[in-house]
Parts: structure tokens; C-alpha cells; sequence
């Protein structure tokens, strides 16, 4: 199972560019602090031919709207930073120019929220566009204002060559827990529904739905609390992990971690027969997974579930 760790560098300013010495995360944060309404993102693309992974945090605060982007290379290093805490959210437009650490690069951050609509969860749904642009080359642009970025950014409509390859999600709920999913670029919109009812019950049992329609369950979840198991998504191998060990053994603020993980490997798709029958691979869906490999890139969802008392 790949994990993606979101090393943070954050400064202390609203604005601030991380230096090296930044790029490592406390892992003293209390449960409080962790259960912010959150939501983080994760594209890889190339500066100057080099990987690199581009993080959006999306933050929810009682007080307003937070917004962060973060360039980190190969080796996790953060090469740098923008912040806009929340009381700095009032200055929903901008641009920023980012030095590149231990380089001589420079990084222009264009954002403008001014007329963004949010619905209940931390990502602006319409009216928005935030774009990253690394030597006047546009490298990531988020948001359906796209005419307007390219205006402000001075650059020909272009494709970015970013690929959504993660997305870290914090969700809500007592019995039942929801989130949106695009498992790949062209790929549809899905929902995912995970229900999990402990009152009263001596077997617990943990339920998937995908667009209300069952995907996977696991009874006896008190003795099953973290596996994994492959479901079909848009007729493609998705790895779903889950682990709830909080749930029943952790203190009453304690999360689950939910991950689904697009599965690019031939062996895994032969070898799950025990939830699809190799004669379904018909030619649409084989041309689908071929595809799919060729991308050369998996997708990965992960969500932590919170219980509201």
C-alpha cells in the first residue's frame, strides 16, 4: 500500500517562503488540531524535466476559508510555500512570487477566490481559479475561470502537464460518511458511501457504496478491523484498505483511515477472481485497463473519518 506523507512548511506569516529547515511535520498535533475540516490534493509535474509533487490544502476554519500550495521535489524536500491563513482570506485575490530553494527558479502562485461559491466542505465548487506557473511556463491550473487566468497569467491557453494522482479528505458523521471521487481525469464523478453502525450491535459490520450501490461489506469488524479487498470501479481494480482500530480500541476521538487505490498491476487484476469473474474483461474494459496503464500513474483517496458525538 502507497502512502503519501504531506510534509508541511508552514512559517508562522500569513505569506511566507519555506527554507529547507522547514519540511518536516510535528507529529504532536492533538486530535483537536487534526480533525479540521480539510481537504489536501496532489499533482505531480516537472520543473525543468524533474519530478515533482504540487499539494493544495483546502481549509475550513470557524472564521473563514484557508488555502496553501506547496512544491515539494523528489526526495520530499519543500522547494517552497504559499499560506493565506484564514484571517488573510479577506485578500481572496493575489499573485505571489515564490523563490525556489537551493535554486535560482522562480515560482509565480496566481489565485482568485473573489467570487468563489463553497458548499459545506473546504473546496470551492464554481467561480475560482488558482494557477501555478514555473518560468513562465503554466505547470497547474485548478477552477472553471479559466480565460481569466490566462489573461493574468499572459500565456496562451495550454493543457498543464500536472496529473491528479491523490487526494487526503477529513469527513464527518456518527453512522454514515460521504465524499466525492473522480478516480481518474476523464473519469466520472462518484459517490462513496461508508456506513459503519456500532450501538447495540455485538458484530459490527462495515459497508461500501459506490453511487448507492453496494460495493463491498465486512462483517465481524471487531476482529477484521484493518484489510483490504478489490472492488470495480467503471469496470477498472480499485484496492480499498481500511482501518478502524480507533473505532474500537482507540480513545472517543480517534479516526479510520479509509484509502482507495486505483491498482495498475496485471497480476492483481487477474488475481482478484473473487470479485469479478475474468470473463467479464470484455474488450471495452481490457482497453480501459491498458490504457490506464500507460498513464504509468495510480490514483489514491484517502479519507479520515471522524465521529461526531
Amino acid at each position: 500500500m502507497r502512502d503519501f506523507d504531506f510534509p508541511s512548511c508552514f512559517g508562522e506569516n500569513g505569506v511566507q517562503i519555506a527554507d529547507s529547515s522547514s519540511s518536516s511535520s510535528s507529529t504532536s498535533t492533538s486530535n483537536t488540531k487534526a480533525a479540521q475540516n480539510l481537504v489536501t490534493c496532489v499533482y505531480q509535474s516537472r520543473l525543468r524535466g524533474r519530478c515533482c509533487l504540487i499539494t493544495v490544502t483546502w481549509t475550513k476554519y470557524l472564521m473563514g476559508q484557508g488555502l496553501a500550495v506547496a512544491i515539494h521535489d523528489s526526495a520530499n524536500q519543500c522547494l517552497c510555500k504559499l499560506d493565506i491563513k484564514p484571517w488573510l482570506f479577506s485578500k481572496r485575490k493575489g499573485y505571489k512570487n515564490l523563490d525556489v530553494v537551493a535554486d535560482s527558479s522562480k515560482i509565480d502562485i496566481y489565485w482568485d477566490l473573489s467570487n468563489a461559491r463553497f458548499g459545506s466542505g473546504p473546496e470551492p465548487l464554481e467561480g475560482f481559479y488558482v494557477a501555478v506557473v514555473f518560468n513562465q511556463e503554466l505547470v497547474l491550473l485548478l477552477g472553471d475561470l479559466k480565460k481569466e487566468a490566462y489573461k493574468k497569467v499572459d500565456t496562451a491557453p495550454v493543457t498543464s502537464n500536472a496529473t491528479f494522482i491523490a487526494k487526503r479528505e477529513h469527513i464527518f458523521g456518527k453512522r454514515f460518511f460521504g465524499a466525492k471521487v473522480q478516480f481518474s481525469d476523464k473519469g466520472k464523478v462518484h459517490d462513496v458511501s461508508i456506513e459503519c453502525d456500532m450501538i447495540d450491535l455485538k458484530e459490527p459490520c462495515l459497508t461500501i457504496r459506490i453511487d448507492s450501490k453496494l460495493a463491498m461489506q465486512v462483517k465481524r469488524l471487531k476482529w477484521k478491523f484493518r484489510g483490504n479487498h478489490t472492488i470495480l470501479v467503471d469496470g477498472l481494480p480499485v484496492e480499498v484498505f481500511w482501518d478502524v482500530h480507533n473505532w474500537f480500541f482507540g480513545n472517543s476521538m480517534g479516526n479510520a483511515v479509509f484509502m482507495f487505490q486505483t491498482c495498475l498491476s496485471a497480476e492483481k487484476l487477474w488475481a482478484s477472481q473473487s470479485v469479478f469473474d475474468p470473463s467479464m474483461l470484455t474488450w471495452s474494459y481490457s482497453q480501459k485497463f491498458r490504457d490506464y496503464q500507460l498513464q504509468g500513474l495510480g490514483f489514491s483517496l484517502i479519507l479520515y473519518a471522524w465521529k461526531n458525538e
